[in-house]
């Protein structure tokens, strides 16, 4: 009777993981499938909304498969009190307390990705948005490629969706200049600007160099005389070609934001430079007045109406201006 009772829980859990896997997959066919969809204008957040589903189904099935109870709950007298929604049904992790979880399963880059994509929603979540695709679909390409190897990774292979998707056809070549100025992120909210410009702040180097959180492609047209890859769209080169070299020499576009540093940070990178008597008085004196008459909107952005962000113009324009008053800034006269 026992045994009997044994593989009717364990069918039980095998079902339930089984059914979050399906419903986890077809979230994430739906999000990249509405994101391509050329009719659909409000792309970017119904993806977000859409794969944060689809991730916290999959990190439920995983942690269904490895005996974590992924409900809230509180232990009183050792046993157990689940919180419950207004109809009680019992309250499951969001995909934030799946990811804080130390048994996640996930690296650390992927780990970052989804955390940005969290906070992005809640951003867009209770107001209209827009110009949001261009300033974001790195980390929306990520998020899927790091879906489609979790879920191979922690389940099967069999459950991949790199099969049943394909390239988008877009009907218009990419401009360079527009990609440029798209770059920019013109027209984005400011609420947005400000939550990227606060989340990637003090990221690692590493984490925003890698394509576990932003997936970046270059497109190149090319012609070919081989007649085996006529029909295909992408072509594979080997970083140790010729042509890779060539090409990395004409790559000046990143679709990224530029990097951006607070005022303290400036001082502290002049003092490890040797201008160690470089202070924060003879940084805002220098900006106040301003004695080259720069254009400061293109040296400098204000996050949340509070605090100046510095970009990295300017951190060169405090090094010039450093070493031209070297008498001033270090201890003896370099």
């Amino acid at each position: 009777m026992l045994e009997t009772q044994t593989k009717k829980r364990k069918r039980k859990f095998k079902s339930k993981k089984l059914a979050l896997i399906k419903k986890s997959r077809e979230a994430m066919l739906a999000a990249v499938q509405i994101y391509n969809n050329p009719q659909i204008t409000f792309k970017s957040e119904a993806f977000i909304t859409l794969a944060i589903i689809s991730w916290t189904y999959l990190l439920h099935a995983y942690y269904e498969s490895i005996g974590i109870d992924y409900c809230y709950y509180k232990i009183k007298n050792g046993r157990k009190y689940y919180d419950r929604t207004k109809n009680h049904a019992k309250k499951h992790w969001e995909l934030n307390k799946c990811l804080d979880n130390d048994k996640c399963p996930l690296d650390e880059d992927a780990i970052y990705n989804l955390k940005f994509l969290i906070g992005i929603r809640h951003e867009i979540e209770h107001q209209m948005t827009t110009c949001i695709d261009n300033a974001i679909s790195a980390k929306l390409q990520a998020c899927a490629l790091n879906y489609n190897n979790a879920i191979k990774k922690l389940f099967d292979k069999k459950y991949g969706v790199d099969n049943e998707l394909s390239f988008t056809i877009q009907f218009a070549n990419p401009d360079p200049l527009k990609v440029k100025e798209l770059s920019k992120m013109k027209g984005l909210a400011e609420n947005v600007v400000n939550y990227i410009t606060e989340f990637e702040k003090d990221l690692p180097d590493e984490i925003m160099k890698s394509s576990a959180y932003a997936y970046k492609i270059m497109y190149i047209p090319v012609n070919t005389n081989n007649k085996g890859q006529a029909d295909s769209v992408v072509h594979h080169i080997k970083l140790s070609d010729d042509k890779a070299a060539e090409i990395c020499e004409y790559v000046v576009l990143k679709d990224a934001e530029k990097p951006k540093f607070l005022p303290k940070q400036i001082v502290t990178m002049m003092k490890e430079e040797g201008y160690i008597k470089f202070n924060m008085y003879h940084h805002t004196c220098l900006w106040k007045k301003n004695p080259d008459n720069l254009n400061l909107k293109e040296y400098r952005h204000k996050v949340a109406n509070k605090n100046w962000y510095w970009y990295e113009n300017w951190v060169n324009y405090v090094r010039d201006y450093c070493s031209k008053n070297k008498s001033l800034f270090m201890e003896k006269n370099i």
